[in-house]
C-alpha cells in the first residue's frame, strides 16, 4: 500500500504540479538503477488525478487564507519522540483516504440503484444494500486498504454492470448509453491491471448468453466493439504496456467478433442447435488461446506468465518460485469453507440458490423450446417495438447468472476474488423482489411481506456481523520499524540503496525516500527476476552467491527479517522451503538467513539491528569487483 501513496506524495511534494509527474514517469528510486515509467507500470493514473485536486485545494485555501488542518504534538512516554498528528483535508493522508472512502461511499448508492433497475422494484435495491452491510466483511478490504487499485477500480465495475445492464434490457440501446459503458470501461481498466481478467470474464458469460440466443448479433457487436475502443484507448493511456493487448480478453474480444461475423458458416456447417453451440464455444477457447500466444511471442511479452502458472497450479501439483510466492499467501489459496458457511448464515447463499435456480430453469425451458421447434422459436427483429422480444426480454438476467458462475469460479480457485462474488451475490439478491421471476407468488404484498420476512431473519446474523464490523477499533504501531526507518534517515547517505522484504521496502521509499531495488508489485517479469535474487538471502544458497546477486544490484544495504525465515503460513511454506523447489541440490543444508542472524561476517557487516529487522552491508570491496 506504501508504494501505490509514495507516488502521491511524491507529485504534492514537488515543485509543481508538472515536474511531480515527470518524477513519477522517469523514476529511478523504485528498481534502483533502472530509470521506469511508473504511470506505466503501476496504474497511477488515481495517485496523480487526487495529487492534482490536493495542489488545487491547498494553493485555493491558501489564497483565501483559510486553514486546511488542525494539527498537535503527541507524547508517546519515555524513550519515544513525540510525533505530530492531524486531521483536515490539508493533511495529504486525510485527503488521500477520504476520497477513497467517498468514491465507495457513492458506490453503495449506486448498489442501491442497481438493485432497484434490476429487480424493477425499490425494495430490491434496499435488499441489495442490506446484504452488502450484512456480509461487509466478505464483501470488501477498502476500510484495511484504502491504496489498493481495488478501491479505485472496482466502483465503477458497478457503474459499467449497471449500464451493460440497460443495454441489455433495451431493445436499440442509445449511442449515448453505449459510450458511457465505455467509459466507464476504461474508468475501471485505467487503475487496476487485473481488470483484464474480470472483464474476461464479462465478455465470456455475454459470449454464452449470445450463443444461447438471448442477445441479438447485432447488440453483441456493437458491446464488442465498445470493448475494443477503450481497450485501445487504455493501451494509448498506459504507453503501450504491451500486456493489455497480449492477454486473454483481448484476444477473446477478436475471437468472438470473428464467430459472430461467421455466424452464417456456422448455420450451413451445423444444423442450429446443440452441436452449433458447442462448436462455437470450443472454436472461441481454441481460437483466444492460440492468438494470445501468438501475440505474447510476437510482442515478446511475459509479464503475465505468472497468471498461466498460478491457474497450472491450481489444478495440477505444478510448483515453481513465482507460483508459491502467490499461493503460499492466504489471500491466494483456494476459498476457506467457512466463507460459504459465512453465506448461509445471512441467508445470501440460500437466497442466490434459489434465484439462480428459477432462472436456469427457465433458462433450460427456452432451450428445450428452441431444440424442439428450431427457428420457429427464434426472434424477428421488429423495429417498431421498443420491447424485446421474450426471449431477449431475459437476456440480462441470464448474463448475471452466468457472471455470478465466473466469480464463483474465480473465488473457489482464489480466495482475494471474493469481494467480486459477495458483491454480485447481493446483486442477485435483489432479484427475490422481482415479479418477473417471483409473480406466480401472487400479488405485491404477498411478495413483499415474503421479502420482509427474509429481510428478518438475515438481519438476526447481519446485525451481529455488523456490530462485530463496528467493534474494530485501534491504531496502527509498529516501533521496530520506525526504529529502522529513523536509523536510514539519519545514518545513510540519500542515494544508499536497500534491498529486502518487498513491503519493507515500500516503507523504506515512503517514509525514508531512499532508492530501492525490489517492491511488492510483483506482476513484472523482471521485478519477479529481481525479488527472486534479493530473496536468496532465505533460500539455503552460500553467503557468497547472494552477495554476489546483491552486487549485481548494486545494492549498499539488506535489510534482513528473521521472521521471513522461520514463519509459514502452512507446511512447505516457510522461504527456505519455498527455496527447496526452485534450489533442490541445497536441500538440507541450514539456510542462509539462519546464518546471517547469528553472525553475518564475513561477508557482510550488520550496522542496525532491534528485534526484528536487522541491516547488512554490502562491503565495499564486494560492490567495487562489478
Amino acid at each position: 500500500m506504501g508504494l501505490y501513496y509514495s507516488y502521491f506524495k511524491t507529485i504534492i511534494e514537488a515543485p509543481t504540479f508538472l515536474n511531480g509527474l515527470y518524477l513519477v514517469m522517469n523514476d529511478r528510486l523504485t528498481e534502483y538503477p533502472l530509470v521506469i515509467n511508473t504511470l506505466k507500470r503501476f496504474n497511477l493514473y488515481p495517485e496523480v488525478v487526487l495529487a492534482s485536486w490536493y495542489r488545487i485545494y491547498t494553493d485555493i485555501m491558501e489564497f483565501f487564507g483559510l486553514p486546511t488542518k488542525m494539527c498537535w504534538s503527541i507524547n508517546r512516554g519515555e524513550g519515544m519522540a513525540a510525533v505530530d498528528g492531524c486531521e483536515g483535508m490539508g493533511d495529504p493522508a486525510y485527503f488521500y483516504v477520504t476520497f477513497v472512502f467517498l468514491l465507495n461511499g457513492l458506490m453503495m448508492s449506486l448498489f442501491f440503484i442497481y438493485g432497484t433497475y434490476l429487480s424493477g422494484s425499490r425494495l430490491g435495491g434496499m435488499v441489495m444494500v442490506l446484504c452488502f452491510f450484512f456480509n461487509h466483511g466478505e464483501s470488501t478490504r477498502v476500510m484495511w486498504t484504502p491504496p489498493l487499485r481495488e478501491s479505485f477500480s472496482y466502483p465503477f465495475l458497478v457503474l459499467q454492470m449497471l449500464l451493460l445492464t440497460h443495454i441489455l434490457r433495451t431493445r436499440n440501446p442509445s449511442r449515448k448509453a453505449m459510450w458511457a459503458l465505455g467509459i466507464s470501461n476504461l474508468c475501471f481498466m485505467l487503475p487496476w491491471q487485473f481488470a483484464q481478467f474480470v472483464l474476461l470474464t464479462q465478455v465470456a458469460s455475454l459470449f454464452a448468453s449470445y450463443i444461447l440466443g438471448y442477445i441479438s448479433p447485432t447488440k453483441m457487436q456493437s458491446l464488442l466493439v465498445t470493448h475494443m475502443i477503450t481497450l485501445a484507448v487504455c493501451f494509448v493511456l498506459m504507453f503501450g504496456n504491451s500486456m493489455l493487448l497480449t492477454s486473454f480478453y483481448a484476444s477473446s474480444l477478436v475471437s468472438i467478433w470473428g464467430i459472430i461475423a461467421l455466424r452464417d458458416k456456422f448455420a450451413e456447417a451445423f444444423k442450429p442447435g446443440l452441436i452449433t453451440w458447442v462448436m462455437q464455444g470450443l472454436v472461441w477457447v481454441v481460437s483466444t488461446v492460440i492468438l494470445k500466444f501468438m501475440l505474447s511471442a510476437i510482442f515478446g511479452a511475459s509479464d503475465d506468465a505468472h497468471i498461466s502458472s498460478l491457474i497450472k497450479s491450481k489444478f495440477t501439483s505444478y510448483k515453481d518460485f513465482d507460483t508459491m510466492m502467490y499461493t503460499c499467501a492466504a489471500e491466494f489459496d483456494f476459498m476457506e469453507i467457512e466463507t460459504p458457511l459465512r453465506y448461509i448464515k445471512t441467508l445470501l447463499l440460500p437466497i442466490n440458490m434459489l434465484v439462480v435456480t428459477v432462472i436456469a430453469g427457465r433458462t433450460i425451458q427456452d432451450v428445450v423450446r428452441f431444440l424442439r421447434e428450431g427457428e420457429k422459436y427464434s426472434v424477428k427483429p421488429d423495429d417498431d417495438d421498443d420491447e424485446e422480444p421474450e426471449m431477449l426480454a431475459k437476456g440480462e438476467l441470464v448474463y448475471h447468472s452466468l457472471q455470478l458462475i465466473a466469480f464463483t469460479v474465480l473465488a473457489m480457485l482464489i480466495m482475494r476474488l471474493k469481494l467480486f462474488l459477495t458483491p454480485h451475490m447481493c446483486i442477485m439478491a435483489s432479484l427475490i423482489c422481482s415479479k418477473q421471476l417471483f409473480g406466480w407468488i401472487g400479488e405485491k404484498f404477498k411478495l413483499h411481506m415474503m421479502v420482509f420476512g427474509i429481510l428478518s431473519i438475515m438481519a438476526m446474523q447481519g446485525a451481529a456481523n455488523l456490530q462485530a464490523q463496528w467493534g474494530i477499533m485501534g491504531e496502527f504501531s509498529n516501533l521496530p520499524q520506525e526504529q529502522l526507518l529513523d536509523w536510514i534517515k539519519d545514518s545513510t547517505r540519500p542515494n544508499a540503496v536497500f534491498a529486502g522484504a518487498m513491503p519493507t521496502m515500500a516503507s523504506v521509499k515512503l517514509s525514508a525516500g531512499r532508492p530501492i531495488v525490489n517492491h511488492p508489485h510483483y506482476e513484472d517479469a523482471g521485478l519477479r527476476e529481481r525479488t527472486k535474487l534479493v530473496y536468496a538471502m532465505y533460500s539455503r544458497k552460500s553467503a557468497e552467491v547472494v552477495k554476489r546477486n546483491l552486487m549485481q544490484l548494486e545494492v549498499d544495504y539488506f535489510v534482513l527479517e528473521d521472521s521471513w525465515c522461520t514463519r509459514r503460513s502452512r507446511p512447505g511454506c516457510s522461504m527456505p522451503e519455498i527455496w527447496d523447489v526452485e534450489d533442490p541440490q541445497n536441500a538440507g543444508k541450514v539456510p542462509l538467513c539462519t546464518l546471517m542472524s547469528r553472525d553475518s561476517r564475513p561477508h557482510f557487516t550488520t550496522v542496525f539491528h532491534n528485534n526484528v529487522y536487522k541491516v547488512l552491508k554490502v562491503p565495499k570491496a564486494a560492490k567495487d569487483l562489478r
